[in-house]
């Protein structure tokens, strides 16, 4: 019963959101500047075991309701996502995994995303599930790799990355930018 309540409230807050399909850009950051240290300081005590990748499924698909505004495949295309500006945040493109940290994404799911529908999960989800819920959602982006995951140095004012690896598709010759 309490599943259902928590994912008829999500759904419910999703669709209160303006309509409109537009996804934020890859390089812009999920947390406000003023925590983004914070954020990037938060390492993942978890594995990425199979049961770790189990648990965080559970949670994507039942008490945390991430698969309605993500969808099935973490594309961000769910049934709330129509209703949405920006649209959810698609966990197959490896622009998500490469500029932001594994802290980062962990203090969105934990305290919201400020001007998306994003609300704070904190209430809901225990640290651990959010955890094993990262591990997760870094499934949907295949042989993209972890990217800045786990790394600390993110993207953005103060974090950023020198050299090539911090140019995402603009490195590489004829490469399209993200």
């Amino acid at each position: 019963m309490k599943t259902s309540l928590s994912m008829f409230i999500v759904a419910a807050l999703c669709c209160a959101v303006p309509a409109g399909a537009a996804e934020r850009h890859m390089m812009q950051p999920i947390v406000p500047a003023g925590k983004l240290a914070e954020a990037r300081g938060l390492k993942n005590p978890l594995s990425n075991s199979p049961e770790v990748i189990e648990q965080g499924k559970s949670v994507y698909n039942g008490k945390g309701g991430c698969v309605t505004c993500h969808g099935i495949d973490g594309d961000g295309k769910g049934p709330a996502s129509a209703t949405m500006n920006p649209s959810p945040r698609n966990f197959q493109h490896h622009g998500f995994w490469r500029h932001r940290t594994e802290g980062e994404v962990f203090w969105a799911i934990k305290y919201g995303s400020p001007g998306t529908a994003m609300i704070a999960f904190g209430s809901v989800l225990s640290d651990k599930e959010i955890w094993a819920l990262i591990q997760y959602e870094r499934t949907f982006a295949g042989s993209h790799g972890p990217g800045m995951m786990g790394r600390g140095g993110g993207m953005g004012p103060g974090g950023g990355m020198g050299g090539r690896e911090g140019m995402g598709h603009r490195g590489r010759k004829g490469g399209k930018d993200e």
